[in-house]
């Protein structure tokens, strides 16, 4: 990973590096097992320890990394336990997020999310794996803004730090799947219709997070 940074004020920096590092997870860059080096990362950045320090603990406290020692900072691999948890709770609010948005949504929406879609088939095409993954969790965050939930965007990006490594990790085996399941949405929004909205979503979380799944039951088997 690369990065630049303009000069900023020092204290505006902490919250820049945590959000280079949240964008790298949440776009799946940063992978299951990658390890962080506070002083690597630094010197990437052109800034002191302290802003890159301060921001992986953060990400610690959030569950996003994992901390065995200070030299020893990684992207955990999440069990099946927690993950059969985490899609449960995912269910549930994008559910919410998505019955809202098909009440809510403009032409222009529609547009923006069909556009999304559009440009992830682009890139499943072409096997861009970290522009489809920027893609899907694009799609996933447009229902939330489209129903005028910024507390529930809130909630969903902090799970999401915790799902972006690992959706990444399995993009390509998932094929298709991981962008069938937004036709149903689409088509559930252009309708209006919230109940088709959340069943279409929750059917992606469940059924388009199978390769998940099953990387994390193969894993843990092997482990």
């Amino acid at each position: 990973m690369h990065y630049q940074l303009d000069t900023l004020e020092h204290d505006n920096l902490g919250s820049t590096v945590y959000q280079l590092l949240c964008n790298d997870l949440l776009q799946g860059r940063l992978q299951p097992g990658a390890r962080l080096k506070i002083r690597e990362l630094a010197e990437q950045l052109g800034t002191s320890v302290t802003p890159v320090r301060d921001a992986i603990l953060r990400l610690v406290q959030e569950q996003a990394l994992a901390m065995q020692s200070p030299r020893d900072i990684r992207v955990p691999y999440m069990t099946v336990e927690r993950y059969l948890e985490i899609r449960a709770i995912r269910i549930r609010l994008e559910g919410l997020a998505a019955e809202t948005a098909a009440t809510k949504a403009q032409p222009a929406d529609i547009t923006r999310l069909e556009e999304i879609v559009a440009r992830n088939a682009v890139a499943m095409t072409a096997q861009d794996i970290a522009l489809g993954c920027a893609l899907n969790q694009q799609f996933h965050f447009a229902l939330v803004d489209i129903a005028g939930l910024p507390f529930l965007h809130g909630i969903l990006y902090r799970i999401w730090l915790q799902m972006g490594p690992l959706i990444a990790a399995v993009y390509q085996q998932g094929g298709s799947a991981m962008l069938d399941y937004h036709y149903p949405v689409m088509a559930a929004m252009r309708q209006g219709d919230g109940a088709a909205a959340a069943l279409a979503i929750g059917d992606d979380i469940l059924s388009g997070g199978q390769a998940i799944l099953l990387h994390l039951q193969a894993r843990q088997s092997a482990g």
